[in-house]
């Protein structure tokens, strides 16, 4: 028996105060001293164990294997020669080309030793080589330099440009922060947002996992409002209403909304009447509300045109002069597909300013946003105009994809609807179909046996028989008894008729299998 011990055994029988005061000392250091390795099993915080990505799980990364082994040479028995992954909006991974200006200028700002060789002018268009001198005059050190820690200025001035024009508002550089993608931005909000479990975020059901996976990481309390499927996922006030007053009922404090406008994973357009009637609502319950809308150049419904909650909110005026908004961008989506640049914005509308120098604080503690992203946005927001040496290269380029997109959609959904079982609603926009499967009875007691939701293991079965990778609705979470699937219209339109052949024959065997 060492010291401390028999100090701590004389003093618990003296019955002395130091007696407690070892006992508590003695417990802390129990406590305090891990047995083994410090971040073994039971050794890191528990909310990870929730904060999950279903388009990034368990088959995606059984998707990245099968990739594995055929690259190796080692894929002779799988029955299919390549993986195709509808389960990510990742465009320019299954061959979407990027735009030629946005090169032409990121090479330059790469390399701007190019800008003063002769044979500049022959290689690059004139537009292109003023953007990027301009581009290095505002940013000092280029892409190699850190920026503000709240993004480059030149940038965030592009881009209240950009949200002046789009809505016939004004805002200010001052209300936008850059950030590594609009997921991260989308994450400080969440943070500022959550205090502890008591505090509730109203999502959408279904939902992009971003949303349960960060509200899970930061200890808040994820509450669904459920988008109607009949209506082509239409968002009703009422619903949201409905799932406000259960939270309350139930002890929360709903801090928050999300929307997510054009939707991510349904593929819906908001109506305008929607949106006012939950500004209003967000603003009479004073509710923060955070509108995701990296979807808003991925539009294939003329009679439902995006238009910002900015917009909705400004025009409606003293009404709802205390709603707080957050408004997230994104140059992964639209017709860039620039999802590895990793660039993104958030606007705040009358935030507090003490809640954007929290951000602030949040954005600074990794200095900044990477500054590839930053002039990556500059570029989505501010494109070639009629005039410029570019812009027949740039509009053609724009519009031949986002025509493409559309045509990919509508074939893709109406092979959905001819099989069996089968029902899926248009993409008014986004990147996604969300498509309702009425799986037979057989099917669900085999998933039930493995312990996996049915849709999750029709889709395993898939990719394990045709190299297709889509993600299951139970990943987004959807109303009980439905089951759903997530299919990015993303492979290329030559390839798109084959992709839809391998499904149907894949779903026909399944459904007579399981009859």
């Amino acid at each position: 028996m060492g010291a401390s011990e028999r100090a701590f055994v004389l003093a618990i029988s003296a019955g002395s105060v130091l007696a407690y005061a070892l006992v508590l000392a003695h417990r802390r250091r129990r406590s305090c001293r891990p047995s083994g390795r410090a971040l073994a099993s039971g050794g890191i915080s528990c909310r990870f164990a929730n904060a999950v990505t279903a388009v990034r799980g368990k088959l995606t990364q059984k998707a990245n294997e099968y990739k594995q082994l055929i690259a190796k040479g080692q894929g002779g028995h799988l029955p299919f020669a390549k993986v195709v992954e509808c389960n990510i909006g990742n465009p320019q991974a299954l061959g979407q080309k990027p735009l030629t200006f946005v090169r032409q200028v990121l090479a330059l700002m790469d390399y701007p030793e190019l800008l003063d060789r002769p044979e500049a002018a022959a290689l690059f268009p004139a537009d292109v080589l003023v953007r990027a001198r301009t581009l290095l005059e505002n940013l000092p050190g280029g892409l190699g330099a850190y920026s503000e820690s709240a993004g480059a200025l030149y940038v965030r001035e592009a881009a209240a440009r950009f949200i002046t024009e789009r809505d016939g508002h004004p805002t200010s550089c001052s209300e936008i922060f850059l950030t590594d993608g609009a997921s991260e931005a989308v994450k400080i909000a969440l943070q500022l947002a959550i205090r502890d479990e008591n505090d509730a975020i109203l999502v959408p059901i279904p939902q992009y996992p971003l949303y349960s996976g960060s509200i899970n990481l930061f200890g808040g309390s994820l509450v669904g409002y459920y988008l109607d499927e009949q209506q082509n996922w239409a968002l009703s006030a009422k619903e949201v209403q409905r799932a406000l007053e259960a939270a309350r009922k139930a002890g929360k404090c709903v801090r928050a909304l999300v929307v997510i406008n054009p939707g991510n994973p349904t593929g819906n357009t908001l109506s305008l009447e929607d949106q006012v009637e939950i500004a209003r609502l967000c603003a009479r319950e004073h509710i923060v509300l955070l509108a995701d809308e990296v979807y808003q150049a991925n539009l294939y419904c003329q009679e439902k045109p995006f238009i910002s909650f900015k917009k909705v909110v400004c025009d409606l005026g003293e009404e709802v002069t205390e709603l707080e908004l957050f408004s997230f961008h994104s140059v992964s989506k639209g017709f860039l597909g620039e999802c590895g640049r990793r660039g993104g914005y958030v606007e705040c509308h009358n935030i507090p300013a003490e809640a954007k120098g929290a951000m602030y604080k949040l954005i600074a503690l990794g200095l900044c946003a990477n500054v590839t992203g930053q002039v990556t946005m500059e570029l989505m927001l501010n494109p070639p105009k009629p005039g410029d040496a570019s812009f027949a290269t740039f509009a053609a380029e724009r519009d031949r994809l986002l025509a493409s997109l559309q045509r990919r959609s509508q074939l893709c959904c109406d092979a959905f609807n001819c099989m069996e079982g089968i029902s899926c609603s248009r993409a008014e926009g986004a990147l996604y179909l969300f498509p309702n499967i009425r799986l037979p009875a057989s099917a669900l007691v085999a998933a039930a046996k493995l312990s996996v939701a049915a849709d999750a293991f029709y889709a395993e079965k898939l990719l394990d028989n045709t190299g297709i990778c889509i993600v299951p609705g139970s990943g987004f979470q959807q109303r009980p008894g439905t089951h759903h699937l997530r299919f990015a219209f993303l492979p290329a339109e030559a390839d798109i008729a084959h992709v839809l052949g391998l499904m149907k024959a894949f779903h026909a065997r399944f459904m007579l299998e399981f009859q």
